[in-house]
């Protein structure tokens, strides 16, 4: 088995074995690799149901997705937004997702400070359940926003999160070489003393 075929890099990707941990969450990955194979409306529903139950500051479900499918208007009003480096592998997904989140809550029109987070939680609900169907997710942050804003008629209310890539993993050899080399690179993740605190620095003890 070479060691560039899509099941060699899948393995290779996986996060380590971790007491505890639901195997989902350790075998999401980001390619840049995909398929032209089509997501089936039926997935597509699942997707956005998993997303749909994600936590949110007084239940507000800030978040909106706008799905393109490869050859209508929505997708091509995405991937024209993408910069240059990520139209070159975001070409072969076969759906590119927007997602926005309302700045106020509906209630009463106060700022939502935490509807950018909230979509995010939803978005990584979408991307675990796509994992669990054997598809997979590469959010992005690589695009002209102002662009994206006035192609797609997002009104001023929402900010802009980010661009999510899904379809069925795909050879890493039609990549760039440089794009290559990160796909077939294991994956690193900063040790919990980085990031989980008592207090400012001082790393949480377990």
């Amino acid at each position: 088995m070479s060691e560039t075929t899509p099941l060699a890099i899948e393995s290779l990707k996986h996060a380590p074995k971790t007491s505890g941990v639901e195997e989902m969450i350790l075998r999401r990955w980001s390619p840049r690799a995909f398929t032209d194979r089509a997501v089936s409306a039926e997935d597509l529903k699942k997707l956005f149901e998993a997303a749909r139950w994600a936590a949110s500051s007084y239940n507000e479900q800030p978040w909106r997705f706008l799905i393109g499918r490869k050859g209508d208007a929505t997708y091509n009003k995405i991937f024209d937004a993408l910069v240059e480096f990520n139209q070159s592998w975001a070409k072969s997904a076969p759906v590119l997702i927007l997602s926005v989140g309302e700045k106020t809550f509906a209630k009463n029109g106060n700022p939502n400070h935490h509807a950018l987070h909230d979509t995010g939680a939803a978005t990584a609900n979408l991307a675990l359940q796509a994992t669990a169907l054997g598809l997979h997710t590469h959010s992005m942050a690589g695009f002209d926003n102002e662009k994206i804003r006035k192609s797609l008629a997002i009104p001023a209310d929402y900010e802009i999160g980010a661009v999510t890539a899904l379809g069925h993993f795909g050879s890493v050899d039609t990549l760039p070489d440089p794009m290559k080399a990160m796909e077939t690179a294991p994956r690193e993740r900063k040790p919990l003393k980085e990031f989980v605190f008592s207090e400012w620095e001082q790393p949480a003890q377990f």
